[in-house]
């Protein structure tokens, strides 16, 4: 399944019905009065966050949604049929934004919020209403409400406990798959991973979190280069960022440059919102089974303890050091 991020739909409301100018005509009743009823009100659209979806993708193929109108009113006191609503399921963590003018209408954080994207017009008054001590039989009625009609963009952040970050090939992609029963693809080429990938991952007999394996960034990637924003808009909402590092056949087995490209991830993330620095951070050593990478970690542990952060490392592989990595990224949870 592909993955959709970001959609633009149109939104219609229905009309509401117009109300009846209508007079009893029965027989012996020859001042019978005004009996026309009322318009039925037009059916809404609603946007609905639903925790079975993990996509935008259904809103790709379908672009536009409109709602019944409202049935008019009749005659006899007969009101008109409301409009039947139409509701629009979207994953939780979906924003709802107004595309014309970029405001926020809503933010579907949760497992059944919703959100009324086009209200349906109100019903029209029948001339049953109209009826006074000075005006016995009336001849007015109201017409329907309008229908509203908006265009707008959905975008969707993945709630996750956890985002791992890193470069391309830094062993992202394997840790998820390794800690959890997620099976996203692996391949040592760069941007293997296209899209978020998320797992559950046990943390003791009861209690589990939920990690993101969102896609690698590269240099320039606050302005959009390589996956850009599609990677840090996910980063945003997770409560714990796992940074991922390791040593990448054809360079140089030297701990400064994996120092470098850990400040230059860091850096982009600043770029993009500097309340991504507040978040809480591990930082991790990947592929350890590797002899190069294991080289290189009391250097790097050093290095990286100079600018406040211990270095934790394992192996996806062999799982060394897994446990200590899951019992870590609990703890920092769970304060």
């Amino acid at each position: 399944m592909h993955f959709v991020d970001e959609v633009e739909i149109e939104v219609h409301s229905g009309k509401g019905g117009d109300g009846c100018i209508s007079f009893r005509r029965e027989r012996y009743r020859p001042r019978g009065g005004p009996d026309g009823g009322d318009g039925g009100r037009g059916g809404s659209v609603i946007i609905e966050a639903s925790e079975s979806l993990s996509t935008l993708l259904d809103l790709r193929y379908r672009r536009v949604y409109r709602a019944r109108n409202g049935q008019p009113g009749m005659g006899r006191d007969r009101y008109g049929a409301a409009g039947e609503d139409l509701l629009v399921r979207v994953p939780v963590g979906t924003l709802v934004f107004d595309a014309a003018r970029e405001e926020l209408l809503g933010d579907l954080d949760h497992h059944g919020a919703v959100l009324v994207a086009a209200r349906g017009g109100a019903g029209g008054r029948g001339n049953i209403h109209f009826k006074s001590s000075t005006q016995r039989a009336p001849r007015t009625a109201e017409p329907g409400g309008p229908a509203e009609s908006h265009r707008l963009r959905l975008e969707l952040k993945l709630l996750a406990d956890v985002g791992v970050i890193g470069y391309p090939n830094a062993g992202k992609s394997t840790l998820v798959a390794s800690l959890s029963r997620a099976r996203p693809k692996v391949a040592d080429y760069p941007f293997t991973t296209l899209v978020p990938t998320l797992g559950v991952v046990a943390a003791g007999e009861h209690e589990s979190f939920v990690m993101a394996d969102v896609p690698g960034l590269i240099e320039g990637a606050s302005e959009g280069h390589g996956l850009g924003h599609r990677f840090l808009r996910h980063v945003e909402r997770c409560g714990v960022l796992l940074h991922l590092l390791t040593w990448l056949p054809g360079d140089p087995v030297e701990a400064g440059v994996l120092v470098g490209r850990f400040e230059s991830l860091e850096q982009e993330m600043r770029r993009y919102d500097p309340a991504l620095s507040a978040k809480p951070r591990l930082v991790a050593l990947s592929k350890i089974d590797l002899a190069e990478v294991r080289s290189l970690r009391a250097e790097l542990a050093s290095r990286l303890a100079e600018r406040g952060h211990e270095l934790l490392a394992f192996s996806a592989v062999s799982r060394e050091g897994l446990p200590e990595l899951v019992g870590r990224i609990h703890a920092a949870l769970h304060p």
